[in-house]
Parts: C-alpha cells; sequence; structure tokens
C-alpha cells in the first residue's frame, strides 16, 4: 500500500475517531492522548505493521514541527498578560526554581538508573521537565476546582515549554559540539536568546497590525483571517530558522506579540488554529505511538519504567511541594498540583529535536523519553477525572474555606491577608440599602458555606470568590460594592474586596458576615428579610 494512501487513512481515523469518541472521553476516565497512542502502537512495527515509522521520517517531523509551533503560539496568545504584568515575579519564582529542581532531579535519577552520561541526564531532565497542556486542558477547564489552582496550572502549561526549551537547544548544541572547536558560542547563545525572540516580536507585532489595518479598511472574510494566522506562526517560524535561531522561540514570541502590543487577531483564527493543533497533535500521537512500538525494545525496559514512576510520582510532587510553600492553599492543593505535571506530546517533541541534531544516543533518550510518556499518558489520563472528582467534592465539604478558593488569580495565593479593607457592620449596611443610592451587594461565600447557609441577604448577587475577576470583567464603577461570606471565616469576603478595590472599585466588607447579618435580620430560606426586621 502506497505511503500516501496510508497517510490518508490515518488522517481520516483521527478525524472521525475523535470526534466519536469526544463524548466518552468527557465522562469516563479516559483520554484522546491514551486513545491514539494506543492506536499508533496497535498500527506500529511491534503491532499490525500497517505504518512502519522511524525517528527521521519526513512526515513525522512536520506533524511534530507543525504542532509544536503552533502549540507555542496559541499558548502565549492566550497568556492573560495583564496579571503577568504586576506580578510576572511569582510565576517567575515559581516555573524557575520548580523547573530547575524537576531537571536535576531526573537528571540524577537518569545517571543513576539508566546509565546516561551527565550531559546526557541533564538533558533527559530537561525534555522530562516539559509538562503536557493536552492532558492538563481538562483540569483547567474544570469550574469545580478553584480558579486560583487552575490558572497555576494553566501558567504552568503556557509557560513551562518556553523556560525548558532554551536549555534544551543549549544541552543540545554542547552534546553535538562535544571534541568540536569550531562553535561560536556567543553568536549561538544571542541567535537563541535575543535574536529569535526579536524576529518572533516583530512578525508576530507587524504582522497582526497588518491584519487589523487590511480588514478595517477591507473586510477580510473571517476564513481568510484563519487561514492567516495559521500563515503568521509558519512565517515566525521559518523567520526564527533562517537566522539560524530557533522558530520554535520566534513562534511563541510571535504569539506574545500579539498579546503584549494589543494587536487583536480575529476569534476565528484562535477556533481555527485550536482545531488545526489538535488535529496535528493527535496524529502526533498515532505517529509517534507506532515509532514507539518498536523503538522501546532497543532499551532496557524496567530501569526506564523505574525512572518513568520516580520521575512522575516523587520528583514533580517533591519540587512542588517546596516551590508552594509560601502560596496560601491547603496542602490537598499542593499535592494535587504536584501530582499533575504530566508528560507527553511536548516531551517527545524536544526528544526529537535530538535525533534532529545528530547527537549521540539520540535514539536512546527518545525511547526512554517515550517511556515516560506512556506510562504519564495513562495514569495522569486515567486519574484526571476521578481526582478532580475528589478534589472538588473536599472543596465543597470543607468546614472551613480553603485559602486558594479566596482567590481568582496565581498570584493572589502569594499575597498577604486583606486586612486593611473596610469593613461596615450589619446595621450600617441595612440602612445604605435602604437608601437613594443602595450598594450592590455580593455573596461571596466558598462553595460549602453556600450550601450549608440557608437564605441570601436580599438583593445580594452570588458570585463565587474565586470568578470575581470574571464577574468584574465589563461591570461600571461607580456603584459602591459590599461583599460578604460566613463569619468565622471573614477572609473571602476582605481578598474580594481587596481585588475589587485593586480593579478600580469602591468595595469594603461586611462585619461578622452573614452570620452577622443573620443575627440582626432574620433571612427565610427564600432570601427575604422577616418582617419585623424591617
Amino acid at each position: 500500500m502506497s505511503p500516501l494512501v496510508i497517510g490518508m487513512g490515518i488522517i481520516a481515523i483521527v478525524l472521525m475517531v475523535s470526534a466519536l469518541a469526544s463524548g466518552l472521553v468527557e465522562r469516563a476516565p479516559l483520554s484522546f492522548p491514551i486513545i491514539f497512542l494506543g492506536l499508533g502502537f496497535l498500527l506500529g512495527g511491534g503491532g499490525l505493521k500497517v505504518i512502519e515509522i522511524t525517528p527521521h521520517n519526513a512526515l513525522l517531523e512536520i506533524v511534530a514541527t507543525v504542532s509544536l509551533a503552533l502549540v507555542l503560539f496559541l499558548d502565549a496568545v492566550k497568556l492573560q498578560i495583564d496579571e503577568l504584568r504586576s506580578d510576572w515575579h511569582v510565576p517567575f519564582l515559581t516555573l524557575g526554581p520548580g523547573t530547575i529542581m524537576v531537571i536535576l532531579g531526573v537528571a540524577a535519577a537518569a545517571y543513576l538508573l539508566v546509565g546516561t552520561t551527565p550531559l546526557q541526564s541533564l538533558l533527559l531532565g530537561a525534555i522530562l521537565a516539559s509538562t503536557d497542556p493536552v492532558v492538563l486542558r481538562d483540569i483547567v477547564r474544570d469550574e469545580r476546582i478553584p480558579r486560583s489552582v487552575r490558572r497555576a496550572l494553566g501558567i504552568e502549561g503556557g509557560m513551562n515549554d518556553i523556560v525548558v526549551l532554551p536549555i534544551v537547544l543549549i544541552l543540545i548544541a554542547i552534546l553535538s559540539a562535544q571534541g568540536s572547536e569550531d562553535m561560536n558560542w556567543a553568536l549561538f547563545l544571542f541567535r537563541i536568546l535575543i535574536l529569535s525572540p526579536l524576529v518572533g516580536l516583530a512578525v508576530g507585532g507587524i504582522g497582526a497590525n497588518l491584519m487589523g489595518r487590511a480588514d478595517a479598511r477591507f473586510n477580510i472574510r473571517r476564513e481568510y483571517q484563519a487561514l492567516y494566522g495559521i500563515g503568521l506562526v509558519l512565517a515566525a517560524f521559518a523567520a526564527g530558522q533562517m537566522i539560524d535561531g530557533d522558530g520554535f522561540l520566534a513562534a511563541f514570541f510571535a504569539g506574545l506579540a500579539v498579546t503584549l502590543f494589543n494587536v487583536s487577531l480575529c476569534d476565528c483564527f484562535l477556533e481555527y488554529g485550536e482545531v488545526t493543533a489538535e488535529m496535528m497533535m493527535l496524529l502526533a500521537f498515532v505517529l509517534f505511538g507506532a515509532l514507539l512500538s518498536t523503538l522501546l525494545g532497543t532499551i532496557a525496559l524496567v530501569p526506564a519504567l523505574i525512572l518513568a514512576v520516580v520521575a512522575l510520582g516523587f520528583i514533580r510532587p517533591v519540587s512542588l511541594l517546596l516551590v508552594l510553600q509560601r502560596a496560601k492553599m491547603s496542602n490537598t492543593a499542593r499535592l494535587f498540583m504536584g501530582w499533575f505535571g504530566p508528560r507527553g506530546l511536548s516531551s517527545l517533541l524536544l526528544a526529537l529535536l535530538v535525533v534532529q541534531a545528530g547527537a549521540p544516543d539520540a535514539e536512546k533518550l527518545l525511547a526512554i523519553t517515550g517511556m515516560v510518556v506512556v506510562l504519564s499518558v495513562i495514569v495522569h489520563g486515567v486519574s484526571a477525572t476521578p481526582l478532580a472528582s475528589v478534589y472538588a467534592g473536599r472543596v465543597a465539604r470543607a468546614q472551613l474555606t480553603m485559602a486558594e478558593e479566596r482567590e481568582s488569580s496565581f498570584v493572589g495565593l502569594f499575597e498577604p491577608d486583606a486586612n486593611e479593607i473596610k469593613r461596615i457592620s450589619p446595621d450600617e449596611l441595612a440602612q445604605q440599602l435602604a437608601s437613594d443610592h443602595p450598594p450592590l451587594v455580593l455573596d461571596v461565600r466558598s462553595r460549602a458555606h453556600f450550601e450549608r447557609d440557608e437564605g441570601q441577604i436580599p438583593g445580594s448577587v452570588r458570585v463565587l470568590p474565586d470568578q470575581i475577576e470574571e464577574w468584574a470583567s465589563g461591570k461600571t464603577k461607580d456603584r459602591p460594592i459590599v461583599a460578604y461570606c460566613t463569619c468565622p471565616d471573614e477572609a473571602s469576603s476582605g481578598r474580594v474586596s481587596r481585588h475589587l478595590v485593586e480593579l478600580g472599585f469602591q468595595a469594603s466588607a461586611l462585619e461578622g458576615g452573614y452570620n452577622a447579618w443573620l443575627a440582626k435580620y432574620p433571612v427565610d430560606p427564600k432570601g427575604m428579610v422577616a418582617i419585623q426586621s424591617l
């Protein structure tokens, strides 16, 4: 059978199976990476031998390159720059030390368990420090999980690759240049760390601005704007490669330029880009599965499996526990975040870069990476839905509001308590509500307290404390706001009020919370104030 027919058949399977299985994946402890990686194993040289592929296969290289470039660009476009601008040091400190600890921990384990050289071990550690946003996606979208935790994982998934990628590129260059004296390291580092980002910023900023002007003048059809966005990603990658830099870094910074310079790309591109990236990633999983079905047989499986267990079950969780000690969050949240650092397509793509560079023992490193990824895809994919349900259940049943539930942002987990926020008594609130210009009252009780308490302050608006930022978006700021939670747990209303003040609102918190209001102004379960209290 010709390669063309096989290729078209694989694409057809990816498109049809992903659509048919989407409902099952949403309801079962299953993930698309499990399905398509398993399909690749079935069709590969270790199975039915329908797809026989090598690490140097041109189709694999094209699919992997386009997938990684698209993912990096889209991750950069979706970053919330306003949040990172004000508190950039928090994700920097979290990603930096956390990533370095994972790299060093995995490198030590690899050196002891699979017999790689010190430099190869460091490279393997950097490759396996990359987290996979595909498995994290279901967690980040689950609104039962406090927003601050979802945001922390989202920032890691969106920025982790750009932290790891330069380290991988430098280590590949060192490994490939061993014994050679012709390498100009100053020029290499300049092209990788400075010139590639600058070229990406230029391509992304100018390209997006050009489309904005053309659309304003000629009214460009949405489908062509979507195609233009894909072209922008490929242009940034090509420009990065043409300067002998790195196209992936250029692609990320092209996406970052769209956000930094506040240049709007049509939402049709984000939709089309995400669909295209999804298709390419699933196709890549099939191809990598076919490759690993034969490649895993070239290494000692038991040591590689032990390395996978140690990396996923010990090094990552311990590193995150140490990094998040300063964060105001429950131990359950720390363990939850420590567990969900899945390895997946990004690690395989980075390992493929080692093969493309012709580094010594590159295929061995790819095979070891593949073993870790296979285990991660299985255990993280199967555990995502059940563990999210367990954590969400603990949040809902907590006697006191969990610290991470009070915050709407990741950086808020590191901020001091809101002690200086103005508080008003129930009597003051009652007088203000009876005036001609009453305040807007926000019920920001936690999920658990809201379910247990009876009624609400009449006229109050229910907003989850970790979703206050979404609620505040687009609201007018000329009306005073009073937030309340449940006494003795008053931290939610104080922190929400502080955040609203930072956003420019006139906000205060109800002293004593809902219980204090209830003691003076009884409320029936339907939320009506008792007549004698008016």
